[in-house]
């Protein structure tokens, strides 16, 4: 590898706002603020909007859809009418 052309990757606490959690990961994102970790030490701080602690999929909150609903509703609605294409 080069040297000096890759960001330095360090600590970072990525804290979601929405399940009010934190975890602490490696990252090359820098940040103004800081914050003291469970094992004592202080690390930079990043709030991000979603995270797997609130993302619907990971939570098993995700809604699922009707896609059968749909494409009967779309017959009925132009049957016969659409041709595809070739």
């Amino acid at each position: 590898m080069k040297s000096r052309i890759h960001p330095v990757s360090r600590p970072v606490v990525f804290r979601d706002r929405a399940a009010d959690s934190a975890f602490l990961a490696r990252s090359t994102v820098d940040s103004a603020k800081f914050t003291e970790w469970e094992d004592g030490n202080t690390y930079p701080v990043v709030d991000v909007e979603i995270s797997s602690e609130s993302h619907p999929f990971y939570t098993g909150r995700a809604r699922v859809l009707d896609t059968a609903g749909r494409v009967e509703r779309f017959e009925r609605r132009y049957g016969g009418a659409v041709r595809p294409l070739r």
